[in-house]
């Protein structure tokens, strides 16, 4: 493997682990384990799975103009969200294009803001150049990120820090784990309840040790990771959402807060509002992401192209798999709005063969949030 790639504080436990190690965002990252991707996904629904997610980029934002300046990036209600909760946005662009999606958190002296690996250094860059000098950005590239996910993870974590179960979905804390001073929050990227742990480097590889330890949880690699968020029908940056996708073609409209739309109290002031209101407005977009589900049993990936009854290309699917937890082939896409309404039959080519599949509610399985 590449000499440049970088490793997570928890490389050496994945090759313990027997972690299948693959580039991934600039890192060496275990892509399963002996248990395989089918076994680790179906873990995760029925109890409980971690997950090495420190190639993202963790920042904290510092000054009391700090919500004010990143409202001026994202069209979303940050001087409102509460101390202790957590709210997931996106930088756009000029254009109305999403530049990454991101989870900001509000810890009263600071905001913790967690980005893409592969848009991490774009991203500090663009805070950078416009939260202003009275803004201090802060990377923290000495913590380790993990997520704990499944409908057991809240009994397992119960056991080590018992303040962790009153929680619920989207509360943050900073915290003490076994001795080590950790941002937590309730959240995550599979569908699951479940929790997203920041740790000071030193202490990530005992406390990983500590959590595996629990009966409840198994070590899960990025393969069984992104059927998780599939079936789910959350989306992969650069993949279902770019910055040529605004959040109205990516059916985000819900993340656009009401107070940042053209009648609220701080409407626009983002970058892309004029192209991004005006499509609420207007409702004048083109095409639109939708869930799709195949009829027969074999996968339909990204990059194949979408078609309606008559043989028009009419879309492109961004993501797809085969999902084990509900035995059928899912995907993501983006369509022609004409064809976007639930239950429309269309047809994906794979490897020269038109299979059907029907535009479906996305996420394809019931959302497990703890929300108390």
């Amino acid at each position: 493997m590449s000499d440049n790639l970088l490793r997570t504080p928890l490389y050496d436990l994945h090759l313990e682990l027997g972690g299948k190690m693959v580039p991934f965002a600039g890192f060496e990252m275990p892509v399963q384990y002996p248990l395989g991707v089918k076994k680790e996904h179906l873990q995760t629904r029925d109890s409980a799975g971690l997950f090495d997610v420190s190639h993202m980029g963790q920042v904290k934002l510092v000054g009391k103009n700090a919500a004010k300046a990143l409202e001026t990036l994202v069209p979303v209600d940050i001087m409102d969200l509460p101390v202790g909760k957590q709210k997931y946005a996106f930088f756009t662009n000029d254009a109305g294009g999403i530049m990454d999606d991101l989870m900001v958190a509000n810890y009263g002296d600071h905001l913790y803001v967690v980005v893409n690996a592969a848009c991490k250094a774009q991203d500090i860059a663009h805070m950078r150049a416009n939260l202003g000098d009275d803004v201090s950005i802060e990377v923290l590239d000495d913590r380790a990120l993990i997520a704990i996910q499944g409908p057991k993870a809240a009994t397992a974590m119960a056991r080590i820090q018992p303040a962790l179960q009153s929680m619920v979905f989207m509360d943050t804390q900073l915290i003490d784990i076994d001795g080590a001073l950790c941002y937590v929050s309730r959240s995550g990227y599979t569908g699951e309840d479940g929790y997203e742990i920041s740790i000071p480097n030193a202490d990530a590889e005992r406390l990983v040790k500590l959590f595996l330890a629990q009966p409840e949880i198994e070590a899960i690699g990025l393969g069984a990771r992104d059927s998780l968020r599939l079936e789910s029908g959350l989306c992969l940056y650069g993949h279902d959402i770019d910055t040529t996708t605004t959040p109205l073609e990516a059916s985000l409209i819900w993340a656009i807060s009401k107070n940042r739309r053209a009648d609220g109290e701080r409407a626009g002031g983002f970058p892309g509002a004029e192209v991004i209101l005006s499509q609420i407005t207007n409702k004048d977009w083109t095409r639109k992401r939708v869930g799709l589900l195949g009829e027969g049993r074999a996968p339909v990936r990204e990059g194949a192209e979408l078609f309606n009854e008559a043989g028009d290309k009419i879309g492109v699917v961004t993501s797809g798999t085969f999902g084990p937890t509900i035995g059928k082939p899912v995907a993501m896409g983006y369509v022609e709005t004409a064809y976007s309404t639930l239950e429309t039959k269309i047809y994906a080519e794979v490897r020269g063969k038109k299979l059907a599949m029907i535009v479906s509610r996305a996420p394809f399985i019931e959302q497990r949030y703890f929300r108390g």
